[in-house]
């Protein structure tokens, strides 16, 4: 059990942190303290990532002091704020594919050695799968490359809270739930409150502001580097959370159209287990169910059905957009311009040379569309946020002909003022004739869709449609063999 302290466990006064002309920090200030669940939120680019940086030790403010348990940090870096019990899952997962669940949490847990290490590490990190995921089947020996998306971040996370000498005091969840089914978000929101409960401390960032609001104790709200509010929770709603990010939630309906598409001729079919796969022209079709019960393998297997094995085709059948960016979306070492502009090299260059006129203009068009938040497409890919990475995906499938687009979560990581925007752009684009395949993680988004498609064991177990698209029958899909 936690002792509960009167003095921040860690604080940032006064933080000043700039990127060339951006200020990504400008005299931020945070304190948090034993006992709390703090909501972080604000739009892509505001500064969160920046000042968890600091915090986690991974940046060092160009102005501005730490302290920690009232103490000030003169030297502070990721060893010690390790030391300390500050631990962060980062929106980015950052397991070492190629070794097994007990050699990543050996890593992170430097005290773990000796002979029968491996069994050790293992006991560590099932201890705290088991503790925070009851029931999750991932067993320590297993190689994180076998695992899916949602695995490894259950691993990450169970990891964090984990205890092997030094135990956890502030753990800073970056999108923890972005690739996380409903069942185990709460799952994993149901252990914060009990680590809060006991004395720790939680960092909580989430674009999705119902668990921000169900669980945070306070809620900061940061905008162009600066904190604009810091607030108990149940003095927002998620109305007024979202005024005061800067954005005005539109209120509309779930779908805002009622096309019947039934006579529509099909673009996309599929037939490889449980009902029939079909998507018609105009259509956007949702895949919905727990994750990782085949939906991406879905995905992958219209994509490379309807794809060239290895030449590009100047008029694509079909575009994807990548959820897991860092393994399927960005070229690291590229610019935000060439990882935007390489699926139209077609339509960009004469005579197997890339007009880079054409190319900036393009460019500059869909940076002001999506509004992707950089003074210069120039920049490297990895100067942005994440969010705004997953933008330029976005942006680079629809700049293409494919008249088909597949989305693998597309939007996981992004604020909601800009989900907004791309859910206006793919009805623009639905409605003319462009279709649209979508697996979400966000039931929100899921209901947003024309017809979905519930997954469960690698197989289609329900097809609903128009009034049927609900959470509600989703979920009794989902979980119930027969449903619909």
């Amino acid at each position: 059990m936690m002792v509960h302290s009167r003095k921040a466990v860690i604080e940032v006064a006064d933080a000043r942190v700039s990127f060339g002309a951006v200020k990504a920090l400008d005299g931020a200030t945070l304190a948090i303290m034993p006992g709390e669940c703090v909501g972080l939120v604000g739009h892509n680019g505001a500064g969160k990532s920046t000042i968890v940086s600091v915090i986690n030790g991974g940046l060092t403010p160009h102005e501005g002091t730490l302290s920690g348990d009232g103490e000030p940090l003169a030297r502070y870096g990721v060893n010690a704020a390790r030391a300390m019990g500050v631990r962060c899952v980062f929106q980015e997962l950052s397991l070492c594919p190629n070794l097994t669940v007990a050699e990543n949490t050996r890593l992170m847990h430097r005290r773990i050695g000796g002979f029968g290490w491996r069994s050790r590490a293992c006991a560590v990190i099932e201890e705290s799968l088991d503790a925070v995921f009851p029931g999750h089947r991932i067993a320590g020996d297993r190689t994180v490359g076998e695992l899916s998306i949602a695995e490894r971040q259950m691993v990450e996370i169970a990891m964090a809270f984990s205890d092997a000498g030094v135990a956890p005091r502030l753990v800073i969840l970056d999108e923890p739930t972005s690739s996380l089914d409903a069942s185990l978000a709460e799952q994993m929101l149901a252990h914060v409150r009990r680590f809060v409960a006991a004395g720790g401390a939680v960092i909580l960032i989430s674009h999705i502001l119902g668990e921000i609001l169900s669980t945070a104790d306070r809620i900061v709200v940061m905008k162009d580097g600066r904190i604009v509010a810091d607030r108990p929770a149940d003095a927002f709603s998620e109305n007024s959370l979202v005024e005061t990010m800067g954005s005005v939630v539109r209120q509309e309906g779930a779908r805002g159209r009622s096309q019947d598409f039934s006579g529509a001729p099909p673009v996309l079919e599929w037939t490889g287990g449980g009902l029939p796969f079909r998507a018609r022209r105009g259509e956007v079709v949702g895949l919905a169910g727990l994750a990782g019960h085949g939906q991406t393998a879905m995905l992958m297997r219209l994509h490379a059905a309807n794809s060239s094995d290895w030449l590009p085709r100047r008029d694509p059948a079909v575009t994807f957009v990548a959820g897991d960016r860092r393994l399927n979306g960005v070229f690291e070492l590229w610019s935000i311009l060439r990882n935007f502009s390489i699926a139209s090299l077609g339509d960009l260059s004469r005579l197997g040379l890339v007009r880079s006129d054409r190319e900036g203009v393009r460019g500059a068009d869909w940076r002001k569309r999506i509004e992707i938040r950089t003074p210069d497409m120039e920049n490297r890919i990895l100067s942005l946020s994440g969010g705004n990475q997953q933008k330029v995906l976005f942006a680079r499938a629809l700049a293409t002909r494919a008249p088909v687009v597949l989305m693998d979560d597309p939007m996981r990581g992004v604020d909601v003022g800009t989900k907004q925007e791309v859910y206006e752009i793919v009805r623009q684009e639905a409605a003319g004739g462009r279709t649209f395949v979508w697996y979400s993680t966000e039931m929100e988004e899921v209901c947003l869709c024309d017809r979905v498609y519930v997954f469960r064991e690698g197989a289609i177990v329900a097809e609903l449609a128009g009034d049927a698209v609900s959470e509600d029958n989703i979920l009794a899909a989902s979980f119930e063999r027969g449903a619909a």
